[in-house]
């Protein structure tokens, strides 16, 4: 069943008529729930409804030089329930962490009709549990997201990317290593590769057999925010690393403007290397310092996901009938 709600009180009544119908819902569209409910600078908080775009929410929030710090792929037609229901992130995750860590306050629809909150609209707001972070990345299996708050944060002064070109996965894993070890503070820290059609034959590496199937090059990529100074300083001791090369954003769109739907890899950070290399020339994009890897090409064999017995506790303790869809376990 499809719900296209044109309030909070029809989306409620509406679930309400699922159960009672044993039906069971396959999709909620919440586009006419698309307001900015409240935007306080002072406090940096802003509530908004689920529906809205998340670009338009960022279009707003800059008028008063603001941000939410967060930018996934595709945002103007990204809602914020969306965002939260995937838990969406992109190149700047690195530095500024995900939904869960600006969410401040919840309100959903759970699977009876009734509407709960969580958290509240001040930063420093410490009544009760953080169940709304459950909601986070739970696609839509535990109840509808209708409402959130977030805390903000000021657009910084300045922003700067550079790159480096690694020739090989050995001479990354010591670049990525030396940033590390390094006292640069990234807000990015991505590798990546575009597509065959981006590469020359004269990329593509041979090993000394001639095989072709060692990977081919790909880059490095920092990101620096802040003060005009801090960033300058940054710069300079990310070019004694070996980053000299200004870079934008553009492999980032490039790679998810492609039709072909991504696979999605996590790993821990010190494995990201050797995911690389199974990956083969595969084009990929990899938030290098938190082991996430979005890739095109064959499959990589992913083991069992964790805490499934939990999760699936948990979505029997919201949605006890089953009417949201499953977790994809």
């Amino acid at each position: 069943m499809h719900i296209q709600p044109a309030n909070l009180k029809k989306l409620t009544a509406a679930l309400t008529d699922v159960i009672a119908r044993c039906a069971k819902v396959a999709s909620v569209d919440l586009g006419v729930l698309n307001r900015l409910l409240a935007h306080v600078p002072e406090d940096m908080t802003v509530t908004v409804e689920a529906g809205l775009k998340l670009a338009a929410l960022q279009t707003e929030l800059a008028r008063r030089g603001q941000w939410l710090p967060l930018d996934p792929p595709h945002p103007d037609t990204l809602t914020i329930g969306e965002l939260l229901a995937t838990n969406a992130s992109g190149p700047r995750r690195y530095g500024y962490g995900t939904a869960r860590d600006h969410l401040i306050g919840l309100t959903a629809v759970l699977a009876d009709g009734r509407v709960v909150s969580s958290g509240g609209k001040v930063v420093k707001n410490v009544a009760g549990y953080d169940l709304h972070k459950l909601f986070i990345g739970a696609r839509g299996t535990l109840g509808v997201i209708v409402e959130a708050t977030f805390k903000l944060r000021p657009l910084p002064e300045k922003e700067e990317f550079v790159a480096a070109r690694c020739e090989s996965l050995a001479q990354a894993e010591t670049l990525m290593e030396s940033v590390l070890n390094s006292p640069v503070t990234p807000v990015v820290f991505d590798a990546h590769r575009g597509g065959a059609t981006l590469l020359s034959p004269s990329s593509i590496h041979s090993d000394q057999r001639g095989d072709k199937s060692v990977a081919a090059p790909f880059t490095l990529v920092l990101a620096f925010a802040g003060s005009r100074k801090e960033v300058e300083w940054q710069l300079g001791e990310a070019r004694r690393l070996g980053f000299t090369e200004a870079m934008k954003l553009d492999y980032e769109k490039d790679f998810w403007a492609e039709s072909e739907k991504p696979q999605r890899i996590s790993v821990l950070p010190s494995r990201v290397c050797e995911t690389l290399g199974a990956l083969g020339n595969a084009p990929f994009v990899a938030r290098a310092g938190n082991g996430l890897i979005w890739h095109r090409g064959a499959a990589i064999a992913k083991g069992e996901l964790p805490n499934a017995k939990l999760t699936q506790r948990v979505k029997d303790a919201f949605d006890p009938k089953h009417i949201f869809p499953e977790l994809p376990l």
